[in-house]
């Protein structure tokens, strides 16, 4: 009977089977974008294109970068926040995500509740340079300088609100001194103003100012990072170089629209920690003046609240005030 009775159902139990993967679509369908907040040949956009092309290969789909550079990356991270969360949208996103809200009152996105984390892609270190004429050969005579002569120095960044901004701002609060900060209009002309020594410091980023430093025209004192970069190990952290607890990483991650499936952030994840820990990721990364740096979402997720907090408060013992 029982036989019988399976023998009469089977062909509906199998089409109710069928139904049920075919529902259940397969990720990635398409091509995934990656919206980069910056120009292209920048860091974030460096490390999407070395990222992407490695995930390409694995999801079976090609990765797609679209820059969408202003807005120290607001613009970029409005537009994923906006997006199908689908998974075929997704964010190259960089502290940048969590400063903002410190600057601006009414931001079209919250790097907290719009978003679903994915994983931490980069550690991305900025290195503290000097122009060689400065009387400064270490972090420690730099603060005994910037002491003997409060608001005399002045510090170069990308812009208002930018990593490099709130760095110089956490380098006056954690020493006790007060360089001014003077920002420009991108990195380019920021390198300019302290090779002229129009500046007479600048966290900069790492791809740009090395060269410059290992051929003497600038003098490099520090990287900002917890921990040594392995793109210039022989320049010791800020801390190591006198002073403890400084810690400032223009770190990179990737963030998915607040909505995505789960089990589409756990493919995501997968296969970016998979690629993270291919040595040739890791090599390119290093070149590019980063270090592969993967989590789980779970943990991604408590570094942005963490870091959200952090300079929130940094951008408040600088006085400023959001627009």
């Amino acid at each position: 009977m029982k036989i019988k009775f399976v023998i009469r159902w089977l062909p509906v139990l199998l089409m109710i089977s069928a139904s049920v993967v075919w529902s259940a679509d397969p990720y990635p369908q398409k091509p995934v974008r990656m919206v980069v907040g910056f120009a292209p040949g920048g860091a974030p956009d460096i490390i999407g294109r070395i990222v992407g092309r490695h995930m390409s290969e694995s999801l079976g789909q090609n990765v797609i970068i679209d820059n969408r550079p202003g807005a120290t990356g607001n613009i970029g991270a409005e537009i994923v926040a906006r997006a199908a969360p689908d998974g075929h949208t997704v964010f190259m996103a960089t502290v940048s995500v969590a400063i903002s809200p410190a600057f601006y009152r009414a931001l079209p996105f919250d790097p907290v509740r719009s978003f679903a984390p994915v994983s931490r892609v980069a550690m991305v270190p900025l290195l503290l340079v000097v122009h060689p004429t400065l009387p400064a050969t270490s972090v420690r005579e730099l603060i005994t300088l910037a002491k003997s002569k409060p608001g005399a120095l002045n510090y170069a960044s990308v812009g208002t609100g930018s990593p490099q901004h709130l760095s110089g701002e956490l380098f006056n609060a954690r020493a006790g001194v007060r360089i001014v900060h003077v920002p420009y209009k991108g990195g380019g002309p920021a390198t300019a103003a302290i090779l002229a020594g129009e500046a007479q410091l600048f966290f900069a980023g790492m791809p740009a100012a090395l060269p410059h430093a290992r051929a003497g025209r600038l003098r490099a004192l520090a990287v900002s990072t917890a921990r040594r970069s392995p793109s210039a190990p022989e320049v010791s952290t800020v801390a190591e170089a006198g002073l403890p607890g400084f810690e400032a990483d223009n770190w990179h991650g990737v963030l998915a629209p607040a909505g995505t499936p789960k089990s589409v952030i756990a493919r995501l994840n997968a296969e970016l920690v998979k690629t993270l820990g291919s040595a040739e990721v890791q090599a390119q990364l290093i070149k590019a003046g980063a270090e592969g740096v993967s989590s789980s979402a779970d943990e991604f997720a408590a570094f942005i609240r963490t870091e959200k907090a952090k300079w929130a408060q940094v951008a408040k013992m600088a006085g400023v005030k959001p627009q």
